[in-house]
């Protein structure tokens, strides 16, 4: 019985140790995850910028894109 006793005793330690590296592992991947959505943000508004203005340069655009340069 005490054999017995002291290898479930070890098994419980191993189970412990395995679950302590997944709950390291687990934050670690969890505040990747958070970082990862703060710079998926920025870069979203980023976007979002840009976008407003370009739509702005090509509205005060002087004229048409495709028109030839006055030299030509």
């Amino acid at each position: 019985m005490t054999n017995e006793i002291k290898t479930l005793s070890e098994r419980i330690d191993t189970l412990e140790t395995r679950l302590a590296y997944q709950d390291d592992t687990i934050e670690t991947l969890n505040q990747t995850i958070t970082a990862q959505w703060k710079q998926i943000d920025a870069l979203t508004r980023q976007i979002a910028q840009l976008s407003e203005r370009l739509q702005e340069a090509e509205t005060n655009a002087p004229g048409p894109a495709n028109e030839r340069p006055p030299h030509y």
